[in-house]
This record gives C-alpha cells, structure tokens and sequence, in this order.
C-alpha cells in the first residue's frame, strides 16, 4: 500500500522592517563617525583666475575681509602692526602672499602692495582659486 502524502508549500513573507531597521543604523552609525575637515581660518571669497600657480613653500598670508579688516596668519592686526611686521620681514628675502576677498576694496589692496614694495619686499603674491 502506498500512502498519498499531502504536501503543502506555504509561501513565505519577509518582513522588511528588520532589514530598514538594520540599514537605517547602518546610516546613523556612518554618519556619526566620519571625521568632516573643517579649516578653522577667516572666511574670504577669492577671486577666480585662470592663470594662477600653486605656491608650495611656507610664507607670510596677509588677509583682507570685504570690510578692510587685516589679518597676518590668521591675527588681527592695526595699520601699524602691519607697517611694522612688514619691516621686520625686509631682510629675510621672504616673500608674502596676499589672500583678498573678492569684494575688499582694491584700494586697501594696493595700501598694502606698496608698503611691501616701499620696503624692499620683491615678490607679493596674491592669492586666486583655479
């Protein structure tokens, strides 16, 4: 005698809440621990030039906000200050880079070109984006 088997396919459901849960930590935990690069420094629009060259040796950045604020690396400094360190810098045959936002008033800009020129420095650089 053979006995007829009744089998029975169930088709089965997958519940797809543990898996959005599982992708959706997935996401929080990436986000939480990757490292974003913020570069602390003052905030300047640089004007775009399509002829400008990268400058790969450490000098001294002067910065011009848009409203005629000086920095030298990253320090306020007065009219006097600038007059004086940029002096001090004559004799070190060093060169200074000058990193103007784009809406600084271009005479402030040339202030500070001439008093490099008036005392002995040759190269002032300024400062473009690509």
């Amino acid at each position: 005698m053979k006995f007829k088997r009744k089998i029975f396919l169930e088709k089965g459901n997958l519940d797809m809440v543990p898996l959005i849960d599982i992708v959706f930590l997935l996401l929080i935990f990436f986000m939480l621990t990757s490292s974003f690069v913020f570069q602390p420094g003052i905030r300047v629009n640089l004007p775009k030039a399509v002829t400008s060259e990268v400058l790969n040796r450490d000098i001294v950045v002067i910065v011009v906000t848009d409203d005629e604020h000086v920095y030298i690396n990253e320090r306020p400094v007065t009219s006097e200050e600038l007059i004086s360190i940029i002096t001090s810098l004559t004799g070190k045959n060093s060169s200074l880079l000058i990193k103007a936002d784009k809406n600084a008033p271009l005479g402030k800009i040339i202030d500070i070109w001439d008093i490099c020129r008036q005392r002995g420095i040759k190269q002032v650089n300024i400062a473009t984006t690509q």
